[in-house]
């Protein structure tokens, strides 16, 4: 197995089924669980999520069925050790346009992912007294306008991707590096301006709730 400074890092985009599978409370957060802390076994999982392990062993099954997890191998006996087969997943949604269980689905995750962010984030701001100076001045968040077309949007997300990807384990080895989280969202400043021409998929759900942009969570 290659150093974690070596790892390619790893993506996956998401079948409609796999979006539908994965727009579960559960699912996502056992995916999540497995991206953070590494492989586990359904009994420890449940544990750290509050679950039960028959609950649990079902639910990454059905990750497993779509790709999202896998079993090491590891185990002994009858135990399974899972483990996520990425490091993150995406999709686009203009490639769901015409599957509405799907777009459901896709709604769904977005909006928990959101969620996420919330409480994670959250949970960072009550305890950040209690880090480092050097650490508090350059967490936080910021933002911006940009005026671009779609194109060049595309071109800002892949730059920023490439940049980001140079730095997923520049820390490796060192005792003062930590991991940190970085989400990035992109969205029209005036969603109301709605560009002249455009035909909005009315007669699918949850068409107006998300910006024809990639998704995507670690």
């Amino acid at each position: 197995m290659p150093d974690d400074a070596d790892r390619p890092y790893t993506h996956l985009e998401l079948t409609a089924e796999a979006a539908k599978v994965l727009a579960h409370p559960l699912r996502s957060r056992l995916l999540s669980t497995l991206r953070r802390g590494g492989p586990a076994s359904a009994t420890a999982l449940a544990a750290e999520l509050h679950t039960n392990t028959g609950a649990t062993s079902y639910h990454l099954r059905r990750l497993e069925s779509v790709g999202l997890v896998t079993d090491t191998g590891g185990g002994r006996g009858k135990e399974r050790i899972w483990r996520a087969t990425t490091e993150s997943h995406g999709w686009r949604d203009s490639d769901f346009g015409g599957d509405e269980d799907a777009r459901t689905a896709l709604g769904w995750l977005v909006r928990n992912y959101h969620r996420q962010f919330d409480a994670a984030y959250t949970h960072w701001l009550d305890v950040e007294e209690e880090w480092p100076r050097e650490w508090r001045d350059e967490s936080g968040m910021t933002d911006t306008w940009a005026e671009v077309t779609p194109e060049q949007l595309a071109a800002l997300q892949s730059e920023l991707e490439d940049v980001t990807n140079r730095y997923l384990h520049v820390g490796s080895g060192d005792p003062r590096a930590r991991r940190i989280h970085l989400w990035r969202f992109a969205f029209p400043l005036d969603p109301d301006d709605v560009p002249a021409g455009a035909e909005p998929e009315t007669d699918q759900p949850g068409a107006d709730d998300e910006p024809e942009t990639d998704g995507a969570s670690r």
